[in-house]
């Protein structure tokens, strides 16, 4: 009966070894080796619907930019041809830079599962086409 104390303190050493080691390993896999290897500007998800409003006799549209990677990404750059609409947009959730290219969120990073939204109204939906975006990893 002596030997089941020792062994119990044994298996609970074994045991709290390797939880540190899971933990240890998780995290590593997940903050550097899955999030990095799968995140790309394709991570950036652009989808767009009608809100059912109308302004001006013309449709509003909102519009998500949603980061489906578990690193930040800033710098988010879209086209977006000078961003038409008939009703003020968001000029912090979305901002033209040139003439062809709009900034999402300032520039300022989206982090992993966010989404920057904004709406505008026009007679029919743009497209918003990912230009570039700085990975944060």
């Amino acid at each position: 009966m002596v030997a089941f104390p020792q062994l119990t303190s044994a298996l609970l050493l074994l045991l709290c070894v390797l939880l540190h080691v899971l933990i240890w390993w998780g995290g590593w896999l997940c903050c550097r080796g899955a999030a990095a290897g799968k995140c790309r500007l394709e991570s950036i998800g652009v989808k767009q619907e009608k809100t059912g409003a109308v302004v001006e006799g013309k449709p509003e549209y909102e519009v998500t930019v949603r980061n489906g990677c578990l690193c930040p990404q800033s710098r988010v750059v879209v086209r977006c041809y000078g961003l038409s609409s008939l009703r003020a947009v968001d000029p912090r959730a979305i901002r033209p830079v040139g003439e062809t290219d709009c900034l999402v969120n300032g520039g300022r990073p989206i982090v992993g599962g966010a989404a920057v939204k904004f709406r505008y109204a026009w007679t029919t939906p743009q497209d918003f086409p990912l230009v570039s975006s700085k990975i944060s990893c």
